[in-house]
């Protein structure tokens, strides 16, 4: 009999937790299956995870689909009406051992099909289930679960349930074994990183747990810090990213839109002048931050104007990186329920963000010409900088060591060194 197949759909976070089915599934002498963990953020995302089914299907005769994730959670019954699937399920099952035991070879026709219960009564993450994964280079730790915010284009807290947190002793112990089996970076991840400790007694913040492992796990090389909402970014935070050069000058930003009406109707707790405010603020602390950001073109009734002003957000807040998302209605959501804007609208819009965003990719590699930089190989050509930016190795190089490189120019996509 084979090993389970394990293919991921969607976010880091859906990465990070395959990883964890991948030594669950061997404990329990998993065999002859495949496993889909299925992103749930868009209709469209739903719709290629029935159709990444129906192939892995075709590609493995005989083999016991199992579907999980995000998309599993929130319409169970849509995957268990497909034929080609044998089991489905949650989230939170997904992360347990007993689960992966009744799917063993022989418990896999007596175990329930459908193994879904509500995302909501779970009130724990099971971080120390998991050390991390990543290249040799960089590891990712989660170290935060669901969101209590219900943004109106949002399905994924029905997916992930509410926010909840490991405990920092947890995550600095997940840390320093990461730095003990030789890597030099460490990327904290989340659903909604900065709720981070609001579970937690004495409510600590991402900028206490941030100090905490820098200061307990002194020969951790680099800290990074994934997605974060900045209206929620707090004091200890911020004095961290000025005050503390192993925590890495890259912020990826849910910034979602430049308008404020566009922002009220998307409910979320942040305006315009907020935004820009932050990144000012940030990088005022530390001058060589870099941003990245992820902004929606064609929500609900945007206009012309309100466009206008997600396109003057680029500039604004000095974004370098942009992930562009065309709006995509998702059903058992208020957005899907408003006045929608016409495909082609939404396309263009999209491509217009997307070509501002190379625009403003290709001013920031060409600033770093002749600038020395930190690179952290993540393959024997590639590495990155501190603030994120690929760079191509003109000489190969070992895979995880952070080299003192000069950049000498780029490609159109990438620095060189």
């Amino acid at each position: 009999m084979s090993a389970p197949v394990f293919t991921t759909l969607g976010c880091r976070l859906n990465a990070y937790e395959t990883e964890a089915m991948t030594r669950l599934a061997a404990q329990a002498g998993v065999e002859n299956a495949v496993v889909v963990n299925t992103c749930a953020v868009t209709s469209e995302a739903v719709r290629k995870a029935r159709q990444e089914i129906r192939r892995l299907a075709r590609a493995n005769p005989g083999a016991a689909i199992i579907v999980t994730g995000c998309a599993a959670q929130v319409e169970p019954e849509t995957f268990a009406a497909m034929p080609e699937v044998t089991h489905v399920i949650g989230n939170a099952e997904k992360m347990e051992p007993t689960t992966w035991a009744g799917l063993a070879p022989d418990l896999i026709g007596s175990t329930e099909r459908v193994q879904v219960n509500d995302i909501m009564a779970v009130r724990e993450t099971a971080g120390h289930l998991i050390d991390g994964f990543g290249t040799r280079a960089r590891a990712y730790v989660q170290v935060q679960n669901g969101c209590d915010h219900r943004c109106t284009f949002c399905i994924i807290p029905y997916g992930r349930g509410n926010s909840r947190s490991v405990p920092a002793g947890v995550v600095v112990d997940q840390i320093a074994r990461l730095v003990a089996e030789g890597y030099n970076e460490v990327v904290l991840t989340g659903v909604d990183l900065t709720s981070w400790g609001a579970d937690l007694p004495g409510q600590p913040r991402l900028g206490d747990l941030v100090r905490r492992i820098l200061r307990l796990v002194p020969g951790l090389p680099r800290l990074r810090i994934s997605s974060i909402d900045s209206i929620e970014a707090d004091p200890a935070l911020m004095a961290a990213l000025a005050e503390e050069p192993r925590l890495m000058p890259h912020l990826h930003l849910s910034l979602q839109h430049g308008c404020d009406l566009i922002l009220k109707r998307m409910k979320r707790r942040h305006l315009r002048k907020d935004a820009i405010a932050f990144c000012q603020e940030a990088r005022r602390l530390r001058p060589d931050i870099v941003f990245g950001a992820d902004i929606i073109a064609g929500f609900p009734t945007e206009t012309e104007d309100a466009f206008a002003q997600s396109l003057d957000l680029i500039e604004a807040c000095g974004l370098t990186f942009l992930h562009v998302f065309p709006f995509s209605a998702r059903p058992g959501t208020p957005a899907a329920r408003m006045p929608q804007l016409p495909g082609p609208v939404i396309r263009d819009r999209a491509a217009r963000l997307r070509d501002a965003g190379a625009g403003a990719l290709g001013r920031h590699l060409l600033a770093q010409t002749g600038r020395a930089h930190r690179v952290l190989t993540e393959s024997p050509d590639m590495g990155r900088t501190e603030q994120f930016t690929e760079v191509t190795l003109r000489t190969p190089q070992p895979v995880g060591r952070i080299l003192p490189l000069r950049i000498t120019g780029n490609d159109g996509a990438r620095l060189v060194a």
